[in-house]
């Protein structure tokens, strides 16, 4: 069973998507919170599988609710969904970037958000890798530039950039596999091990963090 923190500021549509999710064959709400604060200390009481995390809400927001989640959380973290109004959000790259495993319209049909759930409940990323790069694309050269600088990359050997590399331009495991003619195991575990080094928490924060660090430059394909 799929455990489900949710969280909105607007009641309505919390109950409404509480309803949804309850009336799902494996799926199970087992909180709901109303703001981020209630957020963050509900996902640290409850660990909850995934949380359907609202992006806009007053005091603490989605983004911010994110990172204190996942900076706190013990293993096996969470994963974050966002929900957003646009598509195009300058709010959707910072959860990306703080960790959050993809995101949603509000709009999105009903059985798109079951399906959605399943698939970040079970490791992936929400859209397939080449759409998250195309959101990567849009925001990466408009972050402010007095932000953090990225991560170092120096803790990964060569090979894990390759397999970060190859991240970042929107490969899957098994295209990367085929690149590299390694298995599909070994791409995991290198994956995993980047994870670890790098501190960060799902896929689509290493394509933020492969864009940010200029491993991959927006608008500019992948050599050979």
């Amino acid at each position: 069973m799929t455990t489900v923190l949710v969280v909105d500021d607007q009641v309505l549509i919390r109950a409404g998507l509480v309803a949804l999710i309850q009336a799902a064959p494996g799926l199970a709400v087992c909180g709901q919170a109303s703001d981020g604060q209630q957020a963050v200390d509900l996902a640290a009481e409850l660990r909850p599988d995934v949380v359907l995390m609202d992006i806009r809400m007053p005091d603490v927001d989605g983004i911010a609710a994110t990172e204190r989640i996942l900076a706190h959380a013990a293993e096996p973290r969470p994963r974050v969904l966002v929900l957003t109004t646009f598509d195009l959000d300058e709010y959707v790259y910072g959860a990306l970037r703080v960790g959050a495993s993809g995101f949603l319209l509000k709009e999105t049909p009903p059985e798109r958000l079951l399906t959605a759930i399943e698939v970040v409940a079970g490791g992936d990323m929400l859209f397939a890798p080449g759409v998250t790069c195309r959101l990567i694309e849009a925001f990466a050269q408009r972050v402010d530039g007095a932000a953090e600088p990225p991560r170092e990359l120096t803790p990964l050997t060569s090979r894990e950039l390759d397999v970060l590399r190859l991240v970042g331009a929107g490969l899957s495991n098994s295209d990367i596999a085929g690149r590299l003619v390694v298995t599909v195991g070994t791409v995991k575990t290198h994956l995993n091990r980047i994870m670890t080094k790098l501190g960060i928490s799902s896929r689509a924060q290493a394509v933020v963090l492969a864009y940010e660090s200029g491993l991959i430059t927006p608008r500019r394909p992948l050599p050979g």
